[in-house]
């Protein structure tokens, strides 16, 4: 309900200071003509001031109330029936399943309270064998996808560290960045072909492509649709796409000034969508973390915090949210990872022994995965309680 109401009342805030931007144009517009030294231009003038006389609507909110009534265990048992005493058996020669819990994305759910950790820990370190790795997405909290310098793209088991599975990229080039769907398909950029893939039963499917932009950074989102980051064949423009399938549903590209959110360039570049629906972006051209709310408008940028672990400049790459709305980008230059709220205020540094941290994704369990660049491992780390 809060988040129905927030979502409601930022719809509003944002009519209410489009209107306000408007009236200034108008006045500004009004000023212009009373102070030209041209009669003409002011008596051809035409205002509409009439039109800003109309106040944007109000939005009463109500408090939710809960009625209690009196109940006792006769009733329940007369609604629901009645719960026998447990019984325990043994059966010889059984089996057991293994179950995926995919990752409950849903903006509504209001997860318990986690705390952070006084000392993130190490709970496992994966070896992938690539050249070099750059990114890795959760399958489950028991299966990583990883991909790198190489257009393999492998699944490991996380408790094993086995391999469990290799796709080669339809193209034969490495994958820009990946992601797990909803439902658990595996989801591919390549930046060579400019084509958004996802693969189902081991099948390659084309889901977009693009002409003259080139996909870089790719996302699921709680709905089901895929946020993509993309720049321009000529790296002079950035945007971000959001599809549904493949029909495009929306474009992030420039502020309300006609300012462009994101730095152009050869640059890669993440994605993810936050709980609170806010999509976060890392950077790495403009050095920052930027965030902007579902309907597109800026929130707040993330230059960094200092002391950094190594005085070195802030420079992001991978990044992932968890369930308490933090936002995690991995920082290359300090070996670290920096965790900031929904509202880009700077908590604490994860570093535990990193080295070219890139690649960032969690599970169900809040646990965080850093790919680290140069020697090939992806770390498992608990930073929560």
């Amino acid at each position: 309900m809060k988040n129905t109401q927030f979502r409601t009342l930022q719809k509003h805030l944002d009519e209410i200071n489009e209107k306000i931007i408007e009236i200034k144009d108008e006045i500004q517009s009004i000023d212009k003509a009373f102070t030209s030294r041209d009669i003409s231009k002011l008596l051809s003038a035409t205002f509409n001031v009439d039109r800003y006389k109309q106040l944007p609507h109000q939005i009463i909110l109500s408090s939710s109330s809960f009625t209690q009534e009196k109940i006792n265990g006769e009733q329940l048992s007369k609604l629901f029936g009645a719960l026998s005493l447990t019984s325990l058996s043994i059966e010889k020669n059984g089996y057991s399943m293994k179950e995926i819990h995919q990752k409950s994305d849903e903006a509504g759910n209001s997860p318990p309270v986690k705390q952070l950790l006084d000392e993130p820990e190490t709970v496992t370190t994966i070896d992938t064998g690539y050249r070099e790795l750059y990114n890795v997405a959760c399958l489950s909290d028991e299966e990583i996808w990883t991909s790198g310098e190489d257009y393999n793209m492998t699944l490991f088991s996380i408790n094993q560290g086995s391999l469990l599975k290799s796709i080669r990229t339809k193209s034969e080039k490495r994958p820009w960045d990946i992601a797990v769907t909803k439902s658990g398909d595996l989801v591919y950029t390549d930046y060579s072909d400019r084509t958004v893939n996802i693969v189902k039963n081991k099948k390659i499917e084309e889901v977009i492509r693009l002409q003259n932009w080139k996909p870089a950074g790719v996302c699921s989102t709680s709905s089901g649709d895929l946020l993509v980051i993309m720049s321009s064949d000529d790296y002079k423009q950035t945007k971000v796409v959001c599809y549904s399938g493949s029909t495009e549903k929306q474009t992030i590209q420039f502020d309300d000034k006609g300012k462009p959110f994101f730095s152009h360039g050869p640059y890669r570049r993440y994605i993810t969508e936050n709980r609170n629906l806010d999509i976060c972006v890392s950077d790495i051209g403009a050095g920052a973390v930027v965030v902007v709310n579902q309907v597109g408008k800026l929130r707040f940028r993330y230059t960094g915090h200092t002391p950094a672990p190594k005085n070195k400049s802030f420079n992001p790459r991978g990044i992932t949210t968890d369930s308490q709305s933090h936002i995690l980008t991995a920082d290359i230059n300090n070996d670290c990872v920096h965790i900031i709220d929904q509202d880009g205020q700077f908590l604490r540094y994860i570093d535990c022994g990193l080295v070219y941290p890139d690649g960032l994704c969690t599970d169900t369990n809040d646990n965080l995965f850093v790919v680290q660049v140069m020697n090939q491992q992806v770390k498992k780390i608990k930073y929560l309680q």
